[in-house]
């Protein structure tokens, strides 16, 4: 089980609003929470519109705060109601000035982040991919989900973006998560993409499934609640319920568990 001895990383990358990734990612945590996994978000973006900033936690304690001696680990997760932590990896405002600078603090950061994520069964990275490499070498081993629309725009940057990773990072495989789309237009992305990823640049890809548009994605954001707890039955939980589970099989090596099935 995901939860077992060796802790789980999964990097989320966008090609999506960030109010879609974030939306996806606090029903993910919290579907997963309600499977009895220990999981835990992990904001890693270098802008002030991560996941922390979503759910009102993102002041305080950061990781890189722990690399600087300014602060003890347990102080840097956060419970939130949805079920799961969040924690942040730089402080909020300028995240970017306020990176990690040099090797020595860069490896302290990294440490922090081992440690925390040997607390964990599994973390999930709210992570962005800046020029050819993640604020952590950890996050390029680890495995990394694209999520995408079923609108031309999205699917070129998920395209470009896969290209871009591959040029930095190597051969390896990444997951798929077609969001906002039926489960019929979600196939069609996903088997378009991973057929231009197999021939153009010898890529696998594997599929995640799909969550459909869904106005209670939106009410249950506006009850500050996640669609699973706030409407169980709405297609969007149905879809969110499908995702947890396939996070809960073993995972492949560089990628997710194999799985072709569209759920909505």
């Amino acid at each position: 089980m995901l939860a077992g001895a060796k802790p789980r990383i999964v990097t989320f990358l966008a090609a999506t609003a960030q109010d879609e990734k974030g939306a996806m990612l606090v029903n993910l945590g919290a579907s997963l929470a309600r499977a009895g996994i220990d999981v835990l978000l992990v904001d890693a973006c270098s802008a002030a519109h991560g996941i922390a900033a979503r759910l009102g936690v993102a002041g305080g304690a950061t990781l890189l705060g722990v690399a600087r001696q300014q602060c003890a680990l347990n102080e840097v997760i956060k419970q939130v109601p949805q079920g799961f932590g969040v924690a942040s990896m730089l402080p909020s405002g300028n995240r970017t000035a306020d990176g990690a600078k040099g090797p020595d603090e860069e490896r302290r950061l990294a440490r922090a982040f081992d440690i925390l994520v040997k607390q964990t069964g599994t973390v999930i990275v709210d992570g962005e991919f800046d020029g050819d490499s993640f604020p952590l070498p950890v996050m390029a081993s680890a495995e990394i989900v694209l999520q995408v629309s079923s609108s031309a725009a999205s699917i070129t940057a998920a395209y470009s973006l896969i290209k871009r990773l591959n040029l930095a990072l190597g051969h390896r495989s990444f997951g798929i998560l077609v969001t906002n789309a039926s489960e019929r237009e979600a196939k069609v992305v996903y088997d378009n993409m991973k057929q231009a990823a197999s021939r153009y640049l010898a890529l696998d890809l594997t599929s995640m499934g799909s969550v459909p548009a869904d106005e209670h994605l939106h009410r249950a954001a506006r009850l500050g609640r996640a669609v699973v707890d706030a409407f169980p039955q709405a297609g969007a939980s149905v879809a969110f319920r499908q995702l947890a589970g396939r996070f809960s099989l073993t995972a492949a090596p560089h990628g997710l568990a194999s799985s072709h099935h569209f759920g909505a």
